[in-house]
């Protein structure tokens, strides 16, 4: 565990990390940092439960108490903090977005990201590498240069390159006459990028409990206090907990738990696999993502190329991968990277991924009073992880949801208001 120096009186809050505190760490043998937060027995009731102890849940818990005066609030999470989502994506920040339902929320997002690190007082190792998108076809240039002209109307920076600005940008791609899949240019957000997942869970974690959230892990919530339509607390494998209001925060679990508290969303749960290659010097600038097919490439701080691919196409709660994927992911990388093929890949992993009927998420209210949802975020899920978390509090603590979340009630559904952004329909293994 991550630890921070604790005040003389031992009180719930902590001195903010500092150059003269890193230096006394190195005077002192180490020996004055305490746990970054506390590890306190769960109370008979609160005024919010948010169940998921992920980077959106801890999220949520951070931004009820800083931005509403929240803080008699529980995270609840029945493994350890960051143990499901937050630690199996490939830590991609980006805002490259088409439609006005998601540009905006996203941008908020990415806009939070560049201030999160100093806001957390914890380095989240946020890095604006740039994302850039491959074209290999007149075509694809085509719909690039309309859902750069929209990002850009939305505020959003965006470049259309052509083949020798992405050779500028990313020299070791393949730009051979012999390529399978010829690049003809590429759109760049270069305020884009990554971020350390673990960093994100620990930061917010630890600004939480400075606020007097509780965090409360090992602790499985096993079913719902409803009576007359309305949430009054939940069943855990440590008790029962009262709470006025209830979020579930759970990603690719989601359905399992509202199951227990009788709801039915429209959304599936899939696995997505990433794996990442032994460490290199640097080979990739940036977050390139392969237009012909679905794959992503970046590299991360210690060196070691981090790709992924497409779902696995059936519905599953396992979190681990399997060879076919990885062969099928290794090809297309193979393609556009020939060089890769010297590589080799220490391990691979999976995701649960909750998968909503038009690839974008739901976040808002439940039609239970005081249950509020978190989910259907399919690919979107680390890189919204800021303003997830500020538009769920708004949201749990108004009873209503904020601007930028309003066009992702669970109700677009049946009003007609989804947004596709991939134009793929109501199949969740396709977007």
């Amino acid at each position: 565990m991550t630890l921070v120096h604790q005040t003389k009186d031992k009180a719930r809050a902590m001195r903010r990390y500092s150059l003269w505190s890193v230096i006394r760490g190195g005077l002192s043998q180490q020996e004055h940092w305490t746990p970054a937060w506390r590890d306190p027995q769960p109370k008979e009731s609160y005024d919010v439960v948010i169940v998921g102890g992920g980077g959106h849940g801890l999220a949520t818990a951070y931004y009820l108490a800083k931005n509403h005066g929240i803080t008699n609030v529980a995270v609840l999470e029945k493994g350890y903090i960051g143990s499901g989502n937050a630690g199996r994506n490939t830590t991609i920040v980006r805002s490259n977005y088409l439609l006005e339902g998601n540009a905006h929320f996203y941008e908020h997002s990415l806009k939070l990201w560049e201030g999160l690190s100093r806001d957390l007082n914890y380095n989240v190792m946020f890095s604006q590498r740039g994302v850039l998108n491959l074209a290999h076809s007149d075509g694809q240039m085509d719909q690039f240069a309309r859902r750069g002209n929209a990002m850009r109307l939305n505020g959003i920076d965006a470049e259309l390159l052509t083949r020798d600005e992405v050779r500028e940008f990313e020299p070791n791609l393949d730009f051979s006459a012999k390529a399978r899949f010829p690049i003809h240019g590429g759109l760049l957000q270069r305020r884009a990028g990554t971020a350390r997942h673990d960093a994100v869970v620990w930061g917010y974690a630890r600004g939480a409990d400075q606020r007097g959230v509780d965090i409360i892990q090992n602790c499985e919530v096993t079913g719902f206090r409803i009576e007359q339509g309305r949430v009054l607390g939940v069943e855990t494998t440590r008790g029962t907990i009262s709470a006025k209001k209830v979020g579930l925060a759970v990603a690719g679990h989601t359905t399992e738990l509202a199951r227990k508290a009788g709801l039915r969303l429209p959304i599936e749960s899939h696995l997505l696999q990433a794996m990442v290659s032994e460490p290199l010097k640097p080979l990739v600038n940036g977050v390139v993502t392969f237009g012909a097919g679905h794959f992503y490439i970046s590299q991360s701080d210690k060196g070691g190329l981090v790709f992924g691919g497409d779902l696995d196409g059936y519905n599953s709660y396992a979190q681990r991968g399997n060879l076919p994927m990885v062969e099928h992911v290794l090809e297309i990388g193979l393609s556009m990277l020939p060089n890769l093929s010297r590589l080799r890949l220490l391990r691979h992993w999976a995701g649960v991924m909750d998968m909503s009927m038009d690839g974008s998420p739901i976040i808002g209210l439940s039609p239970i009073k005081g249950l509020y949802l978190n989910c259907g975020w399919c690919y979107g899920g680390f890189k919204a992880t800021p303003a997830s978390g500020w538009t769920f509090a708004y949201t749990i603590a108004n009873d209503a949801p904020h601007k930028l979340n309003e066009p992702l009630a669970l109700n677009r559904f049946e009003r007609g208001y989804v947004i596709d952004e991939t134009g793929n329909g109501p199949v969740p293994n396709r977007h």
